[in-house]
């Protein structure tokens, strides 16, 4: 199928009696300038803005931190502001006479794809008369790429025939850092510092929200509480340094270990949770056994040799009804019961009563 998107003829538009109203503000002051009583043949826009009170429109739109530029139906660059020079470098006598397919903004989506040569606005503008908005962005004179929100609207004549389109576009930069920033506060507050699972916090929120799921929807989650045996021992032998690499290898060997649906978090010192979704009281004893098989193989060098720490294990199904603390401490009960056993056994399930008398 071929593309047209950067094909030089003329993009036609049916002709329209509702003229589109721009957007707020800046669009509202370019519709002003293309009110009715145009000369015939019309004359363009940008030359208009010239023209009317002495240049005052004109002078209006390059006072505006926006960037404001006209294409005619060849999507040819007909009018370029004071802002569409300050975000992209370009000026006006560099940016009026070239089409936007030109591919010198080089506009570009978040998935890389180039919008200029393929899914250009201003194009399907031009062809249906329908506004559109984005969030894209360009490639500075400079080199460096500028995030812009960028508006799309048709540009009509008194008969309201499509005559070209008018894009508004401004720096995202702001927002998008906030974002980001955002993203990454919310990260460090249910992260744990040392080895970047989940912290407690974020832990004890996905335990109540997979309670509140069992309770409305009947979904099984199963527990998995991990003790590493001795922790203590280990960090007075061998030092503190030691200790976090032995935390670091088991976090890293769980994660390895775990579906993608689970939720992996370290609940205290040397203790991790394992919330483990859409499981059955064997799937759950698997994972526990495939959890504690390659555990039993980590292996932290110290000093000339190396540290094989062992781990003890308590899983439970969560149950209707029951709250967070009563399942953690079902949980831990187990693990216990565990390591009195004998570290590195294999942990005892807890079943639900009904499932106990099913199973019976």
């Amino acid at each position: 199928m071929a593309n047209h998107d950067n094909q030089s003829g003329p993009v036609s538009g049916g002709p329209s009696r509702n003229t589109l109203p721009l957007t707020e503000g800046v669009p509202s002051l370019v519709q002003l300038t293309l009110s009715p009583g145009i000369a015939k043949p019309p004359v363009p826009p940008d030359t208009r803005l010239r023209r009317d009170d002495g240049g005052f429109r004109g002078k209006l739109l390059d006072s505006l931190y926006d960037g404001v530029y006209f294409v005619d139906t060849y999507r040819k660059i007909t009018y370029w502001n004071k802002g569409a020079e300050r975000l992209t470098g370009y000026t006006a006598q560099e940016a009026v006479g070239r089409h936007c397919f030109d591919n010198f903004l080089v506009h570009m989506d978040d998935g890389g794809s180039l919008l200029c040569l393929a899914g250009c606005a201003l194009r399907h503008t031009i062809a249906d008369g329908q506004e559109r908005e984005a969030h894209v962005s360009l490639r500075h004179k400079q080199g460096h790429r500028v995030p812009i929100s960028v508006r799309v609207s048709p540009i009509r004549d008194e008969q309201g025939s499509i005559t070209g389109a008018v894009e508004i576009f401004s720096d995202n930069s702001a927002a998008r850092e906030l974002k980001k920033r955002a993203g990454e506060l919310e990260a460090l507050a249910y992260s744990d510092g040392l080895t970047g699972i989940a912290n407690r916090r974020y832990i004890d929120l996905k335990v109540q929200q997979a309670l509140q799921e069992v309770d409305l929807f009947g979904r099984r989650y199963g527990l998995i509480l991990i003790d590493v045996d001795d922790f203590k021992e280990i960090n007075d032998a061998h030092g503190h340094a030691v200790g976090d690499g032995v935390l670091k290898a088991i976090c890293e060997t769980l994660q390895r270990c775990l579906r993608q649906c689970d939720v992996l978090g370290r609940w205290g010192g040397d203790e991790f949770v394992v919330i483990a979704r859409d499981v059955t009281l064997e799937s759950l004893e698997l994972m526990v056994q495939r959890c504690r098989q390659m555990l039993a193989e980590t292996a932290i060098p110290a000093a000339g040799h190396h540290v094989k720490p062992t781990v003890s294990l308590g899983s439970v199904l969560l149950e209707k009804g029951e709250s967070s603390t009563s399942a953690f401490v079902r949980a831990d009960q187990l693990l216990y019961a565990d390591k009195c056993a004998g570290k590195s056994q294999r942990s005892r399930l807890s079943v639900p009563p009904a499932e106990s008398r099913s199973r019976a």
